[in-house]
């Protein structure tokens, strides 16, 4: 067994736990939040003009699915997402507004795997006959499975941490789409076709970013597990983390210690916070483990317009970056190939 240093540690790691119990709570999308922001019906302006629209309406239910949905479809569809940046896909409470949304949307794409469990249960209860897409899961990904406690087994839903597997969430929706729109499919499948070269371009960028940092180095500590795609697609070990694939878990003060452990015994370089997530508990593990933050990571969601990581390739190249030079490497921007050809 193991043991936090001191008695006042452990007072620390465990008055830590209590306040970082937000972690259960999105940093910026708690349903307190979103409810308020939404008026009476919890509608905000973003759904009211999706409603509104003469445009066919997809509705995403994650902000990577809808940027790449956009991409996709082009100008010629209203997309919709219904969490925003940095919200929570594993605890958030969907509002009226929500189911709105998906009644009357006429495509309806969510990732699956459990990601966002109580979102799925309103997508599976509404009459809308639209299509209802789990993309990661008819996308052709082999998820990772954890085990979790009392023996059950459950699939890592965070497959869009690899650009490979991003390549097969356009597929899906490229196909989702085509299907339900068969006159459009000529610019779906051009839409497609540029993501996919400029996924590959970043796939490749990312393992030689990755390859510049000491091999003693390559490890990965950070507020949830979600990072396991990204770790063994580009050779990144995952020490751990404080919560697992689901933020919805409740930490005990015995894995708080036990991480804090693992850390020092591994010698590791950094920990990262996550946009989605509260940093309260995982820098008080920091303090304790003697390592330095090494900045923040966005996880289950992009970031907000303007932001480093405000599409899902700029996440992905935003993460690395992070990564790169908080442990040790030697970073290079990344030239997305469709944007540098654009300019010439």
């Amino acid at each position: 067994m193991v043991f936090v240093r001191s008695k006042e540690n452990f007072l620390q790691v465990l008055l830590a736990l209590l306040i970082g119990l937000g972690l259960t709570a999105c940093s910026g999308g708690s349903s307190l939040e979103q409810n308020a922001s939404s008026g009476s019906l919890g509608l905000d302006t973003g759904a009211e003009a999706f409603l509104n629209s003469p445009k066919p309406k997809i509705a995403a239910t994650s902000t990577i699915i809808a940027d790449l949905a956009r991409t996709i479809a082009g100008e010629d569809f209203a997309v919709y997402s219904i969490l925003k940046p940095g919200a929570d896909p594993h605890v958030y409470e969907p509002t009226t507004g929500d189911s709105r949304v998906l009644s009357k949307a006429d495509v309806v794409l969510y990732n699956g795997f459990n990601l966002e469990p109580q979102l799925i249960k309103i997508i599976n209860a509404t009459q809308n006959q639209a299509p209802k897409i789990a993309v990661a899961e008819v996308g052709g990904i082999k998820p990772y499975k954890l085990e979790k406690t009392a023996g059950l087994v459950v699939a890592d839903p965070h497959a869009w941490g690899s650009a490979a597997n991003g390549v097969l969430y356009v597929n899906a929706i490229e196909q989702t789409l085509g299907a339900a729109y068969p006159k459009n499919k000529d610019v779906f499948a051009k839409n497609a076709g540029v993501l996919r070269k400029d996924l590959s371009a970043l796939d490749g960028w990312i393992k030689g970013q990755i390859a510049t940092i000491p091999a003693e180095s390559r490890k990965l500590v950070s507020s949830h597990d979600a990072f396991q795609y990204f770790g063994r697609a580009y050779g990144l070990s995952v020490t751990g983390s404080i919560l697992g694939v689901s933020t919805e878990e409740e930490p005990s003060a015995r894995k708080i210690a036990t991480l804090i452990e693992k850390i020092k015994q591994e010698n590791v370089s950094a920990v990262f916070l996550e946009t989605s997530t509260s940093p309260d508990l995982l820098q008080s593990v920091a303090r304790d483990a003697g390592v330095k933050i090494g900045g923040t990571l966005y996880s289950d969601s992009i970031g907000i317009a303007g932001s480093p990581g405000d599409t899902y390739l700029k996440m992905l190249a935003a993460n690395t970056r992070t990564i790169v030079e908080a442990l040790g490497g030697t970073y290079t921007a990344f030239v997305v190939p469709s944007s540098a050809s654009a300019r010439t």
